[in-house]
Order: C-alpha cells, then sequence, then structure tokens
C-alpha cells in the first residue's frame, strides 16, 4: 500500500484484539510514507489503545465512530440525540490528547435524519474532527441521492471546510464505485476504499476502479490522485495471494480479461489506430 502511494492506510481497530493491536502497532512502526491510521469507537478506551498502538508512527490518525443506531428511529428524542453528538464531542476532546489528526464517522449516515447528520457533522468539526466521513454502512444508497446528500453537507455543514468531506461505501447492491464517485463530483476529497473491493460482505468501494476512473476521466472529474498507478497490478494480485480471495477474471481494471479484446468490432478499430483502448495494460504495470 505504501509502495501505491495511498494518502492513508487505516490499518486496524485495536480494541478488536490483540493481535489487531499489535498489527496496527508494527505497521505504525514501518510506515513512514504515509498516513497510518486506526479505528476506535467514542469510548475512552479505545482512543487509548489507538494512541499507544500508533506511538511510534510518523503520521498517525485515530478514526472514531459513533453508533447511531438509537436516532435512526423517527421517533427519536431530542434527548437521545444530544446523548449521541455529547458522546461524540467527548471523545473528539479525548482524542486531541493524543492526534491532531482526527476522523470522525457517524456510523450508517445515510440512513440518518438530514437534519440531525448536519447537526452532529457540524458539531464535530467544532470539536477538532478534521476528517468527516459519511458511511454508506450497509451499502443502501444509490448514486444521485448519495452525491445529492453530499452537496447538501457541503451547503449546510456551517464549518465544512475545516475538515476534508470524506465517504466510505458498501457494494451490497453493486453501487460502492459509483456512489463515491458521484460523492466525488459532489464535493468529496477522500474517498475510503479497498484493493480488489474486498471487505465485509459484498465488499466496499474498489480502490482500482476509482483510481482509473479519475485518471482516464479528467474530463469528467478534472482532479489528481497520487496512487502511482504502475502499481495497480501487482497490489491486486498480492492481496489477492494473501487473501485467498481469487479475483475474478472480468473484474474492472485487474481482472485476468479486464484489458483483453478479443470482439471483431474491437480488433477493426486497433488496427485501424481507433481510440477503443482506454487503459493500456502498462497503464497498471500489467504484463497482459
Amino acid at each position: 500500500m505504501a509502495r501505491l502511494r495511498v494518502d492513508v492506510i487505516e490499518a486496524g481497530f485495536p480494541a478488536a484484539s490483540n493481535d489487531d493491536f499489535e498489527s496496527l502497532k508494527l505497521i505504525a512502526e514501518e510506515i513512514k510514507s504515509c498516513t497510518v491510521a486506526g479505528l476506535a469507537r467514542a469510548t475512552e478506551e479505545d482512543i487509548d489503545l489507538v494512541a499507544r498502538a500508533l506511538e511510534k508512527s510518523a503520521s498517525p490518525r485515530i478514526h472514531i465512530f459513533v453508533s447511531t443506531s438509537k436516532v435512526k428511529a423517527k421517533n427519536a428524542t431530542s434527548e437521545e440525540k444530544e446523548r449521541v453528538i455529547h458522546s461524540a464531542v467527548t471523545a473528539i476532546g479525548q482524542a486531541k490528547k493524543y492526534f491532531r489528526d482526527i476522523e470522525f464517522s457517524p456510523h450508517n449516515a445515510t440512513r440518518l435524519d438530514e437534519n440531525f447528520l448536519v447537526e452532529i457533522s457540524d458539531a464535530a468539526i467544532g470539536a477538532g474532527a478534521t476528517t468527516l466521513n459519511i458511511s454508506d454502512t450497509v451499502g443502501y444508497a444509490v448514486p444521485d441521492q448519495f452525491g445529492g446528500l453530499i452537496q447538501k453537507l457541503c451547503n449546510r455543514v456551517s464549518i465544512i471546510d475545516k475538515a476534508v468531506l470524506s465517504v466510505h461505501c458498501h457494494n451490497d447492491l453493486g453501487l460502492a464505485v459509483a456512489n463515491s464517485l458521484a460523492a466525488i463530483q459532489a464535493g468529496a476529497r477522500q474517498v475510503e476504499c479497498t484493493v480488489n473491493g474486498i471487505g465485509e460482505r459484498a465488499g466496499n468501494a474498489s480502490l482500482e476502479e476509482i483510481v482509473m476512473a479519475l485518471r482516464v476521466r479528467q474530463d469528467a472529474f478534472n482532479l489528481e490522485c497520487g496512487v502511482d498507478t504502475h502499481q495497480i497490478a501487482e497490489t491486486s494480485r498480492r492481496v489477492s495471494e494473501i487473501t485467498g480471495y481469487p479475483v475474478p477474471r472480468n473484474k474492472a481494471i485487474v481482472g485476468a480479461e479486464a484489458l483483453d479484446t478479443d470482439t471483431g468490432m474491437f480488433q477493426s478499430g486497433f488496427s485501424k489506430s481507433e481510440s477503443y483502448e482506454m487503459i493500456k495494460a502498462k497503464d497498471i504495470g500489467s504484463q497482459q
């Protein structure tokens, strides 16, 4: 991941297990070229564990998430909402003892009441969060609505300019990449994603697809991404090998057949030097 030149590696949830703690600590000690982040619930114990694990990181970040299950219901009381906001603000205040780089996520943000999401976002940034992450935790969003939500947050969160707006999309409906790209067009500037789209249930937004979409469709996005695309094929291969999850042959960008062209019409186009080939194998470091 460091060779790929990602900006941030979220490397573990140390409260989950001692193995997670030790792996996060080791990665933080070894990786110096990018930010290393640890995940924490909005509790003092979780925050302290992340701080200990990242003691030797050159660029540490804590990512705090708060449960919003009690306020998803339409009949949630103002007192319940205030308790959730207070929990978030208190946790961010505790994290500031150790960290300057603090990411905050309201859990299942796409299914929250919009007014409450604006309120908790303003409170979190005001308390010191430097990244605001909007999570589509169960892959419920569709691109139009998700892009619209991000645009509304850009317009309605009064101090949004004091934080980086981030998104985290799951692929339950096969829309994680589409939702992430819609969010980028609406103003998000960080995307949480995974190599080969691996992740819980149907996976997360696919790093290689997002990166190459930004590169190939500069006309649509007009944004730069620092990822070294020549490392994509090898990174995909190694992640597949280590995890034991095979990459489908027709997987976009990194599938074995993704850059093959067998159809007669396309072969004819290549022979006439027409621009059917959006991505060349060498662009992603592939030997195809």
